[in-house]
């Protein structure tokens, strides 16, 4: 099987294997919270997303990775940077609404073009062919990307699934959304 096959096999499974955990476990259990709280857990998740500035780091990744991956790791770096800090953003303002909701929207807009820019370029770059030159970096699109992107379109469905009239009663989330 060539690297690009296995690669190729292993990303097709890391969304089957999320999906079949979300459904079975994270699903329910962010169903049964209120729409703050859920996407409370949601940004908790995606603050760790600093950790995308691992394909800076010199070693990390093998040195035989064409020239053109290092403007994409720059590019994918600094985007999961700027997806985490305005999760952790959203964190830290939670008890202010309007500026909660307004960098709940804002992670996931930015995280989920990063993403989806990220998919782009690598293809772009040939990455799959190389992608054992990844390193220990190799687990992030295989294990992390996945679950990052189930939780964006999660966040979206949150997002723009209307909120039952009672609900928005009790919450108060009509006043301060």
């Amino acid at each position: 099987m060539s690297t690009e096959s296995i690669f190729q096999t292993h990303l097709i499974l890391g969304y089957v294997a999320w999906l079949l955990c979300f459904g079975a476990y994270i699903l329910p259990w962010v169903k049964s919270m209120d729409r703050v709280k859920a996407h409370r857990a949601i940004a908790t998740l995606h603050s760790f997303r600093f950790f995308g500035l691992v394909f800076l780091l010199p070693g990390v990744v093998g040195p035989t990775l064409p020239a053109s991956f290092a403007t994409f790791a720059t590019f994918a770096a600094y985007g999961d940077l700027a997806a985490g800090l305005l999760a952790m953003l959203a964190l830290v303002t939670v008890r202010i609404r309007p500026v909660f909701w307004l960098f709940v929207v804002a992670f996931n807009l930015v995280g989920m073009g990063d993403l989806i820019l990220d998919y782009y370029h690598a293809i772009q770059a040939g990455l799959p062919a190389q992608a054992g030159e990844l390193g220990v970096a190799y687990a992030i699109p295989i294990i992390y990307v996945p679950l990052l992107m189930i939780s964006h379109v999660f966040a979206f469905y949150l997002l723009l699934r209307p909120q039952p009239k009672a609900i928005q009663a009790v919450t108060g989330e009509a006043a301060v959304s």
